[in-house]
């Protein structure tokens, strides 16, 4: 699991190799990231965030949270300082939430070398590491980032409804037990789940402190889903979905994920909802 985490012990020791992104972000204020990071961060860290970085613009259909334009994002690395070749490490202070969806897009773009802070930015203050306020804007040197295509596995709205359809396919829904049984949704007009998905709710990634489960309980996590059908992911709009992906990698299997999730296929006027009672 080395190559995908980073103590904060190890971080303070290397961090002139990394550029460093702080994701913390609320999905009930969206400004609240931004001055947490103003009032203290990890030294060299910028800020990106969920709304303005980590995604792109909203249409009818696509989910809450739809992914960037390739050319938006690899401009958004250019300007960050960050190519293919750079060293990057992630953190958020919520469970991964952000950070995993920062590891997956960066990852996607083919920047081989990301790593998420384990326990986040809780984990750097309660080591008593170096801490730093904004103090003026981050100078980075310029680069040229260029992205394809994105190279992590990825499913839209007619994927995953073929994929239902023929049963071809592990869909695995990251939401809290609640909102995946339709008995509670707060953010989005339909409750309910996709059809044959089964419910494995992302935060269960790490303990309440947000540090990583061992390699022994990610592995085990996925180990009751057929391994001859591609697994995909979804949750509410492609964001947390990110953590369960990262989990599959650390237990040694590839996930793809919806990115549209449960926002885009709840819009669908023809999608079939499933409740507990299915």
């Amino acid at each position: 699991m080395t190559d995908l985490i980073i103590e904060a012990s190890e971080l303070e020791e290397t961090l002139g190799q990394h550029c460093v992104l702080d994701c913390r972000f609320s999905l009930t204020d969206a400004a609240l990231g931004r001055t947490q990071y103003q009032q203290g961060h990890i030294p060299t860290a910028q800020y990106i965030n969920l709304d303005l970085q980590l995604s792109g613009n909203k249409k009818e259909t696509g989910g809450r949270h739809p992914l960037p334009e390739l050319a938006t994002f690899a401009q958004i690395l250019a300007d960050l300082g960050i190519t293919q070749a750079s060293s990057v490490v992630v953190y958020d202070n919520n469970k991964l939430a952000y950070a995993c969806r920062a590891w997956w897009l960066l990852k996607s773009a083919g920047v081989k070398n990301v790593r998420i802070l384990n326990g986040g930015y809780d984990a750097w203050i309660n080591g008593r590491h170096k801490v730093e306020a904004l103090v003026g804007l981050t100078e980075v040197n310029a680069v040229r980032t260029e992205i394809g295509q994105w190279e992590l596995p990825l499913y839209n709205y007619s994927d995953v409804s073929d994929a239902v359809s023929g049963k071809t396919i592990n869909l695995v829904d990251s939401r809290e037990e609640k909102r995946f049984r339709g008995e509670l949704e707060p953010i989005d007009p339909v409750a309910g789940h996709i059809p044959t998905a089964i419910n494995k709710p992302w935060a269960e990634v790490t303990d309440e402190q947000g540090f990583i489960k061992n390699a022994q309980f990610q592995r085990e996590r996925w180990s009751d889903l057929a391994p001859d059908k591609p697994l995909v992911i979804y949750c509410g709009s492609g964001v947390t979905a990110t953590v369960n992906i990262f989990s599959a990698y650390l237990s040694g299997r590839e996930a793809a994920l919806y990115a549209g999730s449960w926002s885009d296929w709840c819009s669908r006027p023809n999608a079939i909802i499933a409740t507990k009672t299915d």
